[in-house]
């Protein structure tokens, strides 16, 4: 996809004014639904967590977090990336039962991101962590829980069709889920890359799960970039949906299974981590004492763009933007908020 992507013939299915309430309607209606069909509470969560803690996520291993120093502290903190460790630890704390979890609304700042359609340096998503026992750490638990998550986007979308009749028009999500794994795609279109493959595989199965992200496929590459200590490779994914406005796959959702003490050694050796095994987190991880969990983030303002039929992520989130995007915007009579 070009930097910034505006479809011939564009226009918004609702106004300012009323994208601005049916943001506001679906970020409610969803939280809920999630709420209750993962058994998870919501709880406060921070913009900055200490950069000595090792709880923030640094997503690929290649981004650089925003880092300041707080004096009156005597600390330095960075701002999150994700919740994925901070989650964990949470409910460590907070000592929630085998089947309890908790969801709270991640602000992000990302500075290394590069902005197009889809991307922001400002990130907003609900990030949640679920509470499981050692017999769910299996692949059908992964799948169920992704099957009860699109269940949720159904509902939603249901909801605001009735409340926003314009919205009609969109295509509606397929409550069918196709589980497919990074390998299988890999041996099927060995020559296209990560982003083409699922491109192909998504728009003949346009809500596809996309399962074992992280580790090396049989080329010796990964199928993308994965932090070797909060997913277990072999038990997470991407939630992908087709975007029908711009003709392209959305990865909506990263989640999984997270690392196990013996997952996680592995994947600290095999990434090239080992001086992070000091850390606090990763110390009590290693020891056995924080509770096995399945958790992920799920995008917000990609959630409202699939939903509302927007073309840009700026048409749903308040960001900064280069003099490229905006000049493309504005001919194109995208209004950026």
């Amino acid at each position: 996809m070009d930097k910034t992507y505006i479809p011939q013939g564009y226009a918004p299915c609702l106004n300012l004014y009323d994208t601005q309430k049916a943001i506001a309607l679906l970020k409610r209606l969803f939280e809920d639904t999630l709420g209750g069909a993962l058994h998870l509470r919501r709880v406060s969560a921070p913009l900055f967590v200490e950069a000595s803690t090792g709880l923030n996520d640094d997503l690929s291993g290649v981004e650089r977090a925003v880092s300041f120093d707080i004096p009156a502290a005597g600390r330095d903190a960075q701002v999150v990336h994700s919740l994925a460790k901070w989650k964990r630890m949470a409910l460590y704390r907070y000592q929630f039962s085998v089947g309890e979890g908790l969801y709270t609304d991640m602000n992000a700042i990302r500075r290394d991101e590069q902005p197009d359609n889809l991307h922001s340096v400002y990130v907003d998503q609900w990030d949640w962590e679920k509470v499981i026992a050692p017999r769910d750490r299996t692949e059908d638990y992964l799948k169920a829980t992704v099957t009860a998550i699109v269940d949720c986007l159904v509902q939603t979308q249901t909801t605001l069709r009735s409340m926003f009749p314009q919205l009609t028009a969109l295509p509606l999500v397929d409550g069918e889920v196709s589980f497919v794994s990074a390998q299988e795609l890999e041996d099927r279109w060995p020559d296209l890359t990560a982003k083409e493959r699922e491109d192909a595989w998504v728009k003949e199965h346009p809500t596809t799960f996309l399962m074992g992200i992280g580790g090396p496929l049989r080329s010796g590459a990964p199928h993308d970039g994965r932090a070797p200590d909060y997913d277990d490779w072999a038990l997470n994914g991407d939630l992908l949906l087709w975007n029908e406005v711009l003709g392209h796959a959305i990865e909506l959702s990263s989640m999984g299974i997270r690392v196990s003490p013996e997952s996680l050694d592995r994947q600290l050796t095999a990434a090239g981590c080992d001086d992070r095994r000091e850390l606090p987190f990763h110390k009590l991880l290693l020891e056995g004492k924080l509770p096995l969990t399945i958790g992920g983030g799920i995008g917000q303002s990609r959630l409202c763009m699939l939903l509302l039929g927007k073309a840009h992520i700026g048409e749903v989130q308040a960001s900064v933007w280069d003099d490229e995007t905006i000049t493309a915007c504005q001919e194109a009579g995208v209004v950026l908020l």
